[in-house]
């Protein structure tokens, strides 16, 4: 099996896409070596951020080819309404190199049955024994995946190895005290940026999934940085992850909302990269009141981390 890849900072990336609305792989590409050189450990493709619903197999699986040969290390969304399209992907995966999976429920049809969910996470992780896996847990995908389940599964397939708990601050509770409390080897993932303290500090987490990371690398890294010397007994580290925490609030915020692509992809043309202007569906777009909400939050953020980091002599 191969090393656990789900240690560190890892940006979900997003789609860019050209002016016909079709996948920019040059500038995904692009924006995964940028964010590796910044100092993440690998990113993750066509989990929600990734627009998976909206792209075609061909596209996603496409979209996961030209990250590997670029020598990026990637982790694989398995999103899918169906279990036949999941495992494709999961397979796919492992045929071109990726480094692991995030297993993501079964949607739509029987999506609150954990028999089916059971027979959905099996498959995929029959397709592909050697990539290390961790279940993907979202209120958003309408099932919550428990300890029993877990562990059922766990005693069975070698490669799942963990979880990504994006279920807010009570779920992250529920999976360090139910599941990565039973088993030293099993690794927690935060998957929701408003709560990296919290499952560093409280929860025991090896790392974190972030959204905002696409846009504030630097200063995400600084805070999970941070959290990790908290988690230690650090108590400068403690306070100034809090501090670090607190003024990210706004922006982690968008991760918890259903127009999180939108508002990241903005960040990112207010970073200058063009490329993230459109979205798949012309439809799709911030207001006019969204937007210079954002641009606002943004800039006080960047000025309060430019005036405390100087405090800090960094």
């Amino acid at each position: 099996m191969s090393t656990n890849i789900f240690t560190g900072t890892i940006p979900a990336l997003m789609t860019p896409c050209t002016p016909d609305r079709t996948p920019d792989y040059d500038a995904l590409v692009a924006k995964g070596k940028e964010l590796i050189a910044a100092g993440m450990s690998a990113v993750v493709y066509c989990g929600s951020m990734g627009d998976w619903p909206l792209l075609t197999a061909e596209q996603r699986q496409e979209g996961v080819a030209r990250l590997v040969a670029a020598g990026i290390p990637v982790i694989v969304g398995t999103g899918a309404v169906n279990s036949k399209e999941a495992v494709a992907h999961a397979a796919h995966a492992a045929k071109v190199g990726a480094h692991g999976l995030m297993v993501i429920p079964r949607v739509m049809s029987r999506g609150a049955s954990a028999t089916a969910q059971k027979a959905h996470f099996s498959a995929i992780l029959e397709a592909a024994p050697n990539l290390p896996a961790v279940i993907y847990n979202s209120p958003y995908y309408g099932f919550a995946t428990r300890a029993d389940l877990f562990f059922e599964l766990r005693a069975k397939y070698a490669n799942l190895i963990g979880f990504k708990e994006f279920g807010g601050a009570t779920d992250l509770r529920y999976a360090a005290e139910h599941i990565t409390s039973k088993d030293d080897a099993v690794t927690l993932m935060v998957g929701v940026d408003t709560q990296v303290f919290h499952g560093f500090v409280n929860c025991g987490a090896t790392g974190s999934i972030t959204g905002i990371g696409n846009a504030l690398p630097k200063e995400v890294l600084h805070l999970v940085e941070l959290c990790k010397k908290a988690a230690q007994g650090d108590v400068a580290a403690r306070r100034q992850a809090q501090e670090l925490e607190s003024a990210l609030a706004v922006l982690s915020s968008f991760d918890e909302g259903t127009d999180l692509v939108l508002y990241y992809k903005y960040l990112l043309v207010l970073n200058g990269q063009k490329e993230y202007t459109l979205h798949f569906n012309e439809t799709d777009a911030l207001t006019d009141s969204q937007r210079r909400y954002t641009e606002a939050q943004y800039q006080l953020f960047r000025d309060w981390y430019a005036a405390w980091s100087k405090d800090l002599g960094r």
